[in-house]
């Protein structure tokens, strides 16, 4: 599989909100950043329909209202990094999702590896009941991964202070 961080997502710089995704075979986790592209927040969960286009057009309708540039989609990578079920399930609604929203909006795979622990640690530290957690690790997870995309474009991102030669 190729590198899911890699491709022709968004560059660095370029403003607008960006709608981060976990796919989940019962729940998607929806995050969002604020214009800049600097935080991810966590949006809401939208309860699996009964088919991938009644999912892909609910998502189209937070793309419009949120007005949305992009959008990542978190990649369910194994531990060690290979593709497996879940990972190809991913890759075809990826696929999917980018006929739905258009040319216009950049859809992006992004690892996911660890951010549903994460979340989940992060909800029970903050002594959250269990019940409560449940209602939220989904929108919590894409949060998290759309903020490591966020902080990884920071990163590989040219110094505003570096002058050309």
């Amino acid at each position: 599989m190729a590198d899911v961080n890699a491709g022709t997502g968004p560059r660095p710089g370029v403003a607008g909100r960006v709608l981060g995704i976990d796919l989940g075979s019962v729940r998607i986790g929806i995050a969002l950043s604020d214009p800049s592209r600097t935080v991810a927040s966590p949006h809401s969960v939208v309860p699996r329909g009964r088919d991938h286009a009644t999912d892909h057009r609910a998502i189209l309708e937070m793309v419009r209202a949120e007005e949305v540039t992009a959008i990542v989609v978190g990649m369910p990578l194994s531990m060690s990094g290979a593709s497996g079920p879940a990972a190809r399930a991913a890759a075809v609604e990826i696929e999917e999702l980018r006929t739905v929203v258009g040319a216009d909006i950049a859809v992006v795979a992004h690892d996911e590896r660890l951010t549903t622990v994460t979340a989940e640690r992060s909800l029970g530290n903050a002594r959250m009941k269990r019940a409560r957690r449940r209602e939220v690790v989904d929108k919590v997870a894409a949060a998290v991964m759309l903020q490591s995309w966020l902080d990884r474009r920071a990163d590989s991102a040219p110094s505003l202070d570096a002058t050309p030669r």
